[in-house]
């Protein structure tokens, strides 16, 4: 009997030793990541502000390559180069950005994922500097805002005060949307009667939140509808799909283009991961099948289109393919969450799983996760904002960190694994 249990003893060690062997990946990206938040958490707390990125110039005869197009055919659409003192230093950006919800929404997941109480102080702390978007409605972002910050503090710290700043939101989002046209308005500014980006696809999970804390049918009434008026209209016959659609006031389409990608016919890279995340989270919340298929059509097209080794697409699916061409951590990141969400969903999902597996296990490499102090207090490098207007080429972004460690938080719950056990 002791000879037997000793054998028990030692089979459960050697099973330990080598789930820390398959998984160290996950630990280094979690410690990597916990570590540059909880940095940057103190360095900008006397700011007001949240990380946005680092400040980069760009090179002329590289967009042209990239975009395929003379220099003067895409000089006006440039923003101004930042100030030589800026360059490669930190990028901040005031509360009403479009990205300021994904600081303190990764300090929540990374809360989650190591449960250390300074992460989870510093969550509370950058998630109430955000409490003034209750009240504005001059974006369509309102859900990537405080889905994101408020939406995880509502799962780990709940709180009585939470849901009516969701409802709130959810609200002023709503405003927003033309019965006429059934989609909600995302830009306010431009030639276009109304806009309306993929990206608009991740803020309806605030309106099915909202629907489910409040018991009033009408925010996913919105969401869906949106979701359905966008199926036909943004996506094309391979399922990759434009990145603007501009309707006409009767709900017809004035026009199809691109904004941020190589050109008006391509496939912007995480345009294409919002759209897979964007379907899989409506069929989560509808249970219709239609959903459901939609989002597989995507995840296929994205896993037959992406032709990089690692998983790390190029900055859009149709950019000259090459050592030099930017890379976009930020949309493998988005697409991991969606692989992960739909993996649980079809009888095939085992296909899906081991996509978004190597995409993390990628981002969770030297190549893209950032060593500690290093990176401006970022977790991952290599991401790309908007190449088209040379703006955040090649630089960490804020969304890209918060999509990663929703992956991981996914990733870790699907595969039964716990930090302490890393």
């Amino acid at each position: 009997m002791k000879q037997t249990l000793i054998a028990m003893a030692i089979a459960i060690l050697a099973l330990a030793g080598c789930q820390k062997d398959e998984y160290g990946w996950v630990k280094t990206g979690i410690d990597r990541a916990c570590s540059q938040l909880l940095l940057t958490a103190e360095r900008i707390d006397d700011t007001g502000q949240m990380p946005r990125s680092i400040w980069v110039g760009y090179d002329l005869d590289m967009l042209s390559h990239q975009l395929g197009k003379s220099k003067e055919e895409f000089k006006d659409s440039l923003r101004a180069h930042p100030s030589a003192d800026k360059l490669g230093k930190l990028r901040l950006c005031g509360i009403y950005d479009w990205t300021s919800g994904f600081f303190p929404g990764s300090l929540w997941y990374a809360y989650e994922l190591k449960g250390d109480e300074a992460l989870k102080d510093a969550a509370i702390r950058y998630t109430n500097k955000l409490n003034p978007i209750r009240e504005y409605k001059g974006t369509h972002d309102l859900g990537f805002m405080m889905n994101c910050s408020y939406g995880n503090a509502l799962r780990l710290s709940p709180s009585d005060t939470i849901p009516a700043v969701l409802i709130q939101t959810a609200d002023n989002l709503c405003s927003r949307f033309d019965e006429r046209i059934g989609c909600i308005r995302s830009w306010d500014f431009g030639h276009w009667n109304f806009p309306v980006i993929i990206d608009n696809m991740m803020n309806l999970d605030l309106l099915f939140n909202a629907t489910r804390l409040s018991g009033n049918p009408y925010y996913k009434e919105v969401a869906i509808k949106h979701a359905n008026t966008t199926m036909p209209n943004h996506f094309r016959p391979d399922h990759t799909s434009w990145h603007v659609v501009s309707y006409n006031s009767d709900g017809t389409v004035e026009k199809k283009q691109t904004f941020q990608g190589k050109n008006d016919d391509s496939a912007w890279a995480r345009g294409q991961a919002w759209g897979v995340y964007g379907y899989t989270s409506t069929y989560r919340e509808t249970g219709d099948k239609t959903y459901l298929d939609f989002a597989v059509a995507i995840a296929d097209m994205i896993m037959s289109r992406v032709q990089t080794e690692d998983a790390i697409p190029y900055w859009d699916y149709d950019a000259p393919a090459g050592p030099d061409t930017p890379r976009d951590a930020s949309a493998a990141a988005v697409t991991a969450c969606g692989l992960l969400e739909l993996s649980t969903m079809v009888e095939d999902g085992q296909k899906y799983f081991d996509y978004a597996e190597k995409i993390l296990k990628s981002l969770s490499s030297d190549a893209y996760l950032a060593q500690e102090g290093q990176n401006e207090g970022f977790v991952l490098m290599h991401s790309t904002g908007s190449l088209a207007h040379g703006s955040e080429i090649d630089v960490p972004l804020s969304y890209a960190d918060y999509y990663y460690l929703e992956g991981l938080q996914k990733y870790m719950y699907l595969r039964g694994l716990k930090y302490n056990e890393l």
